[in-house]
């Protein structure tokens, strides 16, 4: 058949889903150096010829010619066996081994002799191969066929009529062999017979049948066995020579001494190839009397072919994440001995996660027996060794490089477990305060990392008002400005992710603490600032030395020693009169105060912090000297004063008492209308009088056991009502002792 002929749908005669075929790998499986003669179609499943094929050099004589076939198909694997029979046509002629075939008979033969004939050789079978001979038409001769045993011919003349030398010395005569094909083929040989004196004994063979074992491999010229033949006749016609009497491919293989009767090798001999011989042999003496053996040659196997191992699918690469017993690979193994032979052991190299699985007939898979894990083994050099059992016996090995596909399997990891940072306040905006670095582990766009910041507050305020991240380097840098006063740490969360989805990720904690600076001036409480108080201090001229006349309160906003404030008298009226406590700020006179003393003393104190560099703030402090309110001049002013203004003063009263009167009545109307209630508020003081307000600086508010004071005081205003004057009484200290400095104000979020 010509190629790419069809011969049938192997998917229609297997009940293969066609659509199928290309997906599972339809193939099929042959034999090292052994040609494919067929394909398959994997589009449709059609079965074709891929070579030509030649019936005679396959099969030989054998009498029916099979080819056995292995379709392998995978996910899953399965193996179907197909039986192609091979059938023969008259494509080969009949062929003697001459042209010519001389013999030489005695006119002394008698009627009825016969005479073998050298046999026509066919490659064909059957049908096709010889059917029947046919004889020129002589007077002598006549042609006598012999079917043998496997349906061959044996053909021999017979002598029909006496033979007379002095009337006719040689005949020639035409033999006809023809095969049964359509058309017929045949052969034709020419017989001469020349007519001799009478030789009345042929050769006779020892055995009809020679039978020998020979090992393949064997060397050239390897005695096979020797045939012998004798004839009882002496002389010429007792003469004895061989010849290989039937032509095939035989005649290739072996030789044959036609004086001693030697069977020699002459070509290679392979068990694989061929296993047994049949031929047959030719003993004639010198007139042409001639008899025949059968020479039967079997072949032993040798091992001498080491197991071939086949690849015949691979994964590769294949995703690390696969379950263990996953097949990855299918391979096949062949040995072309038989027997123990080829018994083949497997055994796979490094002993990893892998196996062999005995799958069907001589396939096996290559099947995972654990995790893989990428990042530990990204490759692996796989030998799988086949050896059989021969002796000696032989191996072959297949390499097999097999890479690890990444999957998305770890999570990026930060170096450390959590980080700290510091940063001094006031800080310069869009600087680098720090770098996060994580690692990922996977490949690929499985191993970018990228980052981010978790969203989160600090203070009421979101966390990328005050840091932003890069997310591709970890670099973080600070959006804003910090102030310690405001708050002095914060944390937050960097979170890194891989680049895939979905993706893979782990958070880490940053905590910024922020360092003070001394930014703050220290500032006053008491006294208050210029302008708001017309109290001036007042001490008694009858006061002794180391006497409390006042106390300067004073806070830092900064922390720490930036807070620790020292309090120091920069300038004064009397130099030697008073004194101020280093840390306490308290006022003493550092003497008995004497008549000659100025009764108005002025005292410029400075208060300095303890940072470096060291800021500070100054305030004046008025004492006067005194032990009657009424010698105060300030006070004798504010009473002429409140005198001249004192009809202005009534006019404004009863304007305000108007108003108020209107308004309260609007109030209870509405409040009548609405049925509701209010209560009118208490006044926040009745009759004592209070500091004012202005003392405390609106940015702080006072905490318990804050402020930088040393000591506490109590002081006490008696004013009586209705009088201009009123008397100023100090208490003394609760203690004496200085009391150790505790936090500082701090300002209020409200703030």
């Amino acid at each position: 058949m010509k190629k790419g002929s069809l011969i049938g749908n192997i998917a229609q005669d297997l009940g293969l889903d066609r659509g199928r075929l290309a997906a599972r790998k339809a193939h099929f499986d042959t034999e090292e150096n052994r040609m494919q003669y067929f394909d398959i179609n994997v589009n449709n499943g059609d079965l074709s010829v891929a070579h030509r094929i030649d019936r005679e050099s396959l099969c030989g004589q054998k009498p029916s010619c099979v080819l056995q076939l292995e379709l392998v198909l995978e996910n899953p694997l399965e193996l179907q066996r197909i039986s192609l029979h091979v059938q023969d046509i008259n494509d080969n002629s009949p062929q003697f081994q001459k042209d010519v075939m001389k013999m030489e008979i005695q006119e002394s033969t008698n009627k009825g002799t016969r005479f073998s004939l050298d046999e026509a050789h066919d490659a064909d079978i059957g049908e096709n191969a010889i059917k029947s001979y046919s004889l020129q038409s002589n007077e002598h001769f006549i042609l006598n066929i012999d079917t043998q045993p496997g349906g061959r011919k044996h053909c021999e003349l017979v002598l029909e009529k006496e033979l007379d030398r002095e009337t006719e010395q040689e005949m020639h005569l035409l033999l006809i062999a023809v095969d049964g094909g359509s058309p017929q083929r045949s052969a034709t040989v020419s017989i001469n017979i020349a007519v001799l004196d009478a030789n009345d004994n042929a050769p006779v063979f020892s055995r009809a049948v020679y039978k020998a074992i020979l090992p393949e491999n064997s060397p050239l010229d390897t005695i096979v066995i020797t045939v012998s033949a004798s004839d009882a006749d002496e002389g010429v016609n007792g003469e004895v020579m061989y010849e290989l009497n039937h032509v095939s491919e035989n005649s290739n293989v072996f030789s044959l001494n036609p004086k001693s009767g030697e069977v020699r090798v002459v070509s290679p001999i392979d068990y694989e190839q061929e296993s047994n011989y049949e031929i047959r042999i030719s003993a004639k003496d010198g007139f042409g009397l001639a008899s025949f053996c059968t020479l039967i040659i079997d072949i032993a196997d040798v091992n001498d072919n080491p197991p071939v191992v086949a690849l015949k699918s691979m994964v590769n690469p294949i995703q690390e994440n696969v379950l263990p017993g996953t097949e990855i690979g299918i391979i096949s193994v062949q040995d072309r001995d038989s027997d123990i032979n080829r018994q083949v052991k497997l055994s796979i190299q490094p002993h990893g996660p892998f196996k062999l699985v005995p799958s069907i007939k001589n396939y096996y898979s290559i099947v995972t027996t654990g995790e893989l894990d990428r990042e530990t083994t990204a490759d692996y050099d796989i030998a799988i060794t086949a050896t059989d059992e021969g002796s000696p016996p032989l191996s072959s090995s297949k390499a097999i490089q097999l890479s690890i596909a990444d999957v998305n399997d770890n999570p990026p990891a930060f170096e450390e477990k959590s980080y700290s940072v510091y940063v001094a306040e006031n800080n310069q905006q869009g600087s680098t305060l720090c770098s996060v670095t994580a690692r990922d582990p996977d490949w690929g766009q499985n191993g970018e990392v990228i980052y981010s910041l978790l969203p989160s507050e600090v203070n009421g305020y979101p966390v990328s008002s005050f840091l932003s991240l890069n997310g591709n380097t970890g670099r973080i840098h600070t959006v804003r400005s910090f102030d310690y006063e405001q708050f002095r740490s914060f944390k937050v969360y960097v979170m890194a992710r891989d680049n895939v989805s979905p993706p893979l990720s782990s958070n880490v904690t940053l905590s910024v603490i922020i360092t003070d600076v001394n930014d703050n001036t220290p500032q006053i409480l008491y006294p208050a600032p210029e302008g708001n108080s017309f109290m001036n201090e007042m001490v008694s001229k009858s006061t002794h030395a180391s006497a409390l006349v006042s106390k300067v309160l004073a806070v830092d906003g900064d922390s720490g020693q930036n807070a620790w404030l020292s309090y120091q008298i920069i300038k004064s009226t009397d130099q030697g009169l008073f004194t101020i406590g280093l840390h306490s700020g308290e006022i003493r006179t550092q003497r008995d105060i004497s008549d000659s003393d100025n009764t108005k003393q002025n005292i410029v104190i400075m208060v300095k912090d303890n940072g470096q560099p060291s800021l500070s703030t100054t305030c004046s402090v008025s004492i006067l000297i005194s032990d009657n309110m009424a010698d105060v001049p300030e006070l004798k002013n504010m009473q002429s004063y409140d005198g001249k203004s004192s009809k202005l003063t009534s006019y404004l009263i009863i304007a305000l008492v108007s108003v108020s009167t209107f308004f309260i009545t609007f109030i209870v109307i509405v409040l009548g209308v609405r049925f509701c209630r209010r209560r009118k508020p208490r006044p926040l003081f009745d009759g004592a009088l209070a500091l004012p307000s202005a003392y405390f600086p609106p940015n702080y508010a006072e905490v318990d056991t804050s402020g930088t004071l040393r000591s506490t005081h109590n002081y006490d205003t008696y004013l009586t009502t209705g009088s201009r004057t009123s008397d100023f009484r100090f208490a003394s200290s609760y203690t004496d002792n200085t009391l150790p400095a505790g936090p500082t104000l701090v300002m209020t979020p409200e703030d």
